[in-house]
């Protein structure tokens, strides 16, 4: 069948159903020849109608458009496109051979896709992505993005796929959004108030190095966008039907309906094209030289800020234009509750490649109305060496804390001498912050993330081993900050388990304990283990899909996170909007922290073998508690005296080095500590209570 068409309209852009018919509508500045192709379903290799658009009356300004009439939702469709050469002159890349997916469309499948043809320059439309026509008609019963403050958040960072995908998880649809609404008890069940999705937009799974490919591996992480407005198919149960939106829609609306936000991950720093040598998906061939930041002084070739190929250059007016409405999109027709933007300082290079100090882009999301009450996440720095944690562009923009992250971790390996650096980031790094007029808030505290070592791992490898990923053990990051405990990877050894566990008890109660928002890796409540692996983008396997039998397994550490968890949220003094002072506490004569090093006196902050470091830090609140924490980072027990607090008297509700259950307590199964003195085991994380009355 062959369907009329008619001129149609520019705006908006992508596939847009109606009961007449399609609407279709692609940006290109430079295109001089547009066709668009329509095929019978998604697995059909060739099209059954090809309709040439033309410029004189298929064309507005940059936007080809055109109508189709009585076209059904479900059709699959794509572009080709024709323009001028000699890309190292104009940088422009048309190739009237290869088929393109629409940036705007809302459900693509990657089906028949061979990225290795579609880096030659012939035609690969039997072995393309397709784009599908869908409707939007869902039903959100009432639903709205949730609004959690900052202060209260705990983020618990997952992968859709790797969530479910082990045969332990036990759901009827493993590894895609449907899988992950099966466990939505189990994330209840943690406290936590938002998950952070690992990239959910469509992705190129091919987008690996050829020995990575020839070991039969594929992207996992899903770092490698190519289509920012379709969920990724391989998440979605029937996404030959273009179900993606709605498949995604139910999981948001049972997480809100748990009281659980979604942000998402997102990657607007580079796209899946790669450099010259990579394929050609969309951008490339519709306006590449718009799109990618690319070599003045030749333009075939890509300037490179990310280590993947290409940079996305997000400051030109179009392209910040369509992140800009992307994001909105989320919120306004998923309603997403914040995002995380991944290798974010790319997105604040100018046209010219260099760091901008007001990025129009960066301050567009921050001042945008439909985006005022969505989280903002930066990873403030990029491959190229701009490095902006505590000087992200913007005020609102809260940032993944790297330095958080690494005196964490050096100082639970035993490193001396960093006790005055760990007090300024448990107190939400005021250093970074408080100079721009920001708060404790804007800083994500982490000690892992899918990016590393995992928990036990990180406790368990003095090294990084990532043999399997057909790389020589050359990627992922050499400096990790981590240690073995004594022997390298895996042993029966019950003292090195021993202080496995105890470590990485430390690392979860530090970070709950620390001013600022706390993030947790998904799988490190019960220890899971990549065996030494730091890089596991390729690694779609069981070595790092979250094993369930752990769950059992490891059940006094998931207690223990519970526990941690449940301590922090009955805490609005781990909760602070500004950052502590030293002042007394309104109506006590209490300050809000005080500083102890070896018994109640000061620490000394310069002493270069320093491990050990205290800290009393005041309720907030009528009915809360005061809070007593002892962070032994040396190798010697030693006792030290508690302070007194008159009216109170200290319950032990923290001792990482006591055996579960005794390690966490909460307040109905506390006793009053009997002494003045407390007992401090080597390596130990002790947290007792002073409750009112």
């Amino acid at each position: 069948m062959k369907y009329a068409v008619r001129p149609g309209y520019r705006y908006p852009t992508g596939a847009t159903c109606t009961p007449e018919g399609v609407n279709f509508s692609i940006f290109s500045r430079h295109a001089t020849w547009v066709e668009l192709l329509l095929f019978d379903s998604v697995h059909s290799p060739r099209p059954f109608q090809v309709i040439p658009l033309d410029p004189e009356v298929n064309r507005t300004f940059y936007l080809w458009h055109l109508f189709v009439e009585g076209l059904p939702a479900g059709t699959a469709y794509g572009w080709r496109m024709d323009g001028p050469g000699d890309a190292s002159h104009t940088g422009l890349r048309f190739d009237p051979g290869k088929l393109l997916l629409d940036p705007a469309a809302r459900a693509v499948h990657d089906g028949l896709w061979d990225r290795a043809r579609a880096c030659q320059p012939r035609d690969n439309v039997e072995t393309a992505m397709r784009a599908l026509v869908v409707e939007d008609d869902y039903d959100w019963e009432g639903d709205r993005p949730v609004f959690i403050s900052a202060r209260e958040a705990v983020i618990y960072e997952l992968h859709v796929g790797g969530f479910t995908r082990h045969p332990s998880a036990g759901v009827a649809h493993p590894g895609t959004f449907r899988g992950l609404m099966e466990k939505i008890p189990y994330l209840q069940s943690l406290g936590i108030t938002h998950v952070e999705l690992m990239p959910v937009m469509a992705f190129d799974e091919q987008d690996v190095p050829a020995a990575t490919a020839a070991l039969g591996l594929r992207n996992y992480w899903g770092y490698s966008t190519h289509s920012f407005y379709s969920p990724h198919p391989r998440y979605c149960v029937t996404p030959e039907q273009g179900t993606h939106l709605d498949e995604f829609r139910d999981l948001v609306k049972a997480l809100h309906r748990a009281g659980i936000g979604v942000i998402l991950d997102v990657v607007f720093n580079h796209t899946a094209e790669g450099n010259e040598h990579g394929p050609v998906i969309n951008f490339k061939g519709i306006d590449n030289a718009v799109f990618y930041h690319l070599d003045p002084q030749d333009r075939s070739r890509y300037r490179d800020y990310t280590g993947v190929g290409n940079t996305v250059n997000c400051n030109h007016p179009l392209v910040a234009n369509f992140i800009l409405n992307c994001l909105e999109f989320w919120v306004r027709e998923c309603h997403v509750d914040g995002f995380r933007f991944d290798l974010a300082s790319a997105m604040a290079r100018g046209e010219n490649g260099e760091p901008m100090w007001d990025p129009p882009l960066l301050w567009s999301i921050e001042l945008s109305d439909p985006l005022a009450f969505t989280g903002l996440i930066a990873e403030a720095w990029d491959a190229a060496g701009l490095y902006q944690v505590g000087s992200f562009p913007g005020y609102r923009w809260m940032e993944w804390n790297g330095r958080y992250r690494d005196v964490v971790r050096r100082c639970l390996r035993g490193d001396p001498g960093l006790i005055g650096e760990l007090a300024t980031r448990l107190c939400g790094s005021e250093d970074l912050y408080r100079w721009q007029n920001r708060l404790p808030t804007n800083s994500v505290n982490f000690v892992t993330c899918h990016d590393g070592f995992t928990l036990v791992d990180l406790f368990s490898y003095a090294h990084k081993h990532n043999e399997a990923n057909g790389e020589q053990n050359r990627d992922g990051a050499n400096d990790n900050y981590s240690c073995n405990c004594g022997v390298e990877g895996e042993t029966d050894d019950p003292k090195i388990l021993a202080l496995r566990r105890r470590l990485a008890k430390n690392a979860v109660g530090l970070l709950l304990l620390s001013q600022g928002v706390p993030m947790l890796r998904g799988g490190d409540e019960v220890l899971g283990s990549q065996r030494g692996n730091n890089n596991a983008y390729c690694q779609d396997n069981e070595l790092a899909w979250f094993d369930w039998r752990l769950v059992e397994r490891n059940g006094d550490m998931l207690r223990f996170v519970r526990q941690m968890i449940a301590l922090r949220k009955r805490h609005p003094a781990l909760q602070r909007g500004r950052f502590l002072t030293g002042a007394p506490v309104p109506g006590r004569d209490l300050p809000d922290i005080r500083w102890h090093g070896e018994g109640l006196e000061p620490p000394d902050w310069h002493d270069p073998q320093a491990r050990r470091l205290a800290f009393t830090l005041a309720a907030q609140a009528p009915e809360e508690a005061d809070l007593h924490v002892v962070i032994e980072l040396g190798d010697e027990p030693h006792e030290r005296p508690l302070p007194e607090i008159p009216g109170r008297r200290w319950c032990l509700a923290v001792d990482t080095a006591r055996e579960s259950p005794g390690d966490i307590m909460p307040p109905e199964r506390q006793q009053p500590f009997v002494s003045d003195r407390l007992r401090v085991q080597p390596r130990s994380l002790v947290v007792l209570e002073a409750w009112p009355g």
